[in-house]
């Protein structure tokens, strides 16, 4: 029974919908816990830190979470703040972020 359960889960986690709704809660922890007054998205967020519109284009999901966990350069870290299951959602909707630069 226990292997039949842990079986659903992972198939659970690893469905389009799951990865949907954790991208959506990362959006809304993106402006909910300060993240925008440094960075900016799709032209809304402040201009202190990068603009993170193509960040999934240019840096892997593991380098995104360090980035958000150590911090570096000018950011502050930000592991000891934030949960786990938090910054897996951040992670997922920065890596959701793929604008085109403009030419």
């Amino acid at each position: 029974m226990k292997a039949g359960l842990f079986a659903l889960i992972l198939l659970l986690a690893a469905s389009p919908a799951f990865a949907s709704s954790r991208s959506q809660r990362g959006a809304a922890l993106f402006g909910t816990c300060g993240c925008q007054h440094c960075h900016s998205i799709d032209h809304v967020g402040g201009h202190k830190g990068p603009d993170l519109s193509n960040v999934g284009r240019t840096m892997k999901k593991a380098a995104i979470r360090r980035q958000i966990v150590e911090g570096g350069k000018q950011m502050p870290p930000f592991g000891y703040i934030l949960e786990p299951a938090e910054i897996k959602d951040l992670v997922a909707y920065l890596h959701s972020c793929r604008e085109m630069p403009a030419k």
